[in-house]
């Protein structure tokens, strides 16, 4: 079972639209109950006496051009202990491995990383939540998603 964390600053926008991305590829492969997938904040901006918002409204509508649904999904933050409880940490940016970094204790074991390393890019997905450009997100995420699954794929079958 490969556990994978997708974090953003907010958990929102890039770091479900992401998630939700992801679980159709692995869906599509027909490699569900080989993975678990989630996605989570490094700041508490978005989560109000425990209860985190949903997701945007704009990243929403993002997904479903793409007959992809976020329903039920809630920001969450990061915490230290998910350090342990997952194989892999998916960052949309610089500050978020910086920031999940520092919340994870460090990263002893090589686990955070940023998704468009996985589309052979070494840049940042820009946050749209300043740009209002959810169809570039989407694309960038979407990218590197399929990059992410191909690298997990190939590494299996070795």
């Amino acid at each position: 079972m490969k556990r994978i964390m997708f974090v953003c600053h907010g958990n929102i926008c890039r770091s479900p639209m992401a998630e939700f991305i992801f679980k159709r590829i692995v869906k599509e492969a027909g490699k569900e109950d080989e993975y678990v997938i989630c996605s989570s904040a490094t700041s508490t901006e978005e989560i109000w006496q425990g209860v985190g918002n949903p997701v945007y409204p704009p990243a929403k509508r993002e997904l479903l051009k793409h007959g992809i649904t976020c329903d039920g999904k809630r920001a969450v933050q990061l915490k230290t202990e998910d350090y342990q409880n997952y194989d892999i940490f998916i960052c949309m940016d610089s500050a978020n491995v910086r920031n999940a970094t520092r919340i994870l204790n460090g990263d002893r074991d090589g686990k955070v990383k940023k998704l468009l390393s996985f589309a052979g890019r070494d840049g940042d997905v820009s946050d749209p939540w300043y740009t209002d450009r959810f169809d570039i997100a989407y694309q960038d995420i979407a990218s590197g998603c399929e990059g992410l699954f191909k690298a997990l794929t190939d590494k299996r079958q070795q």
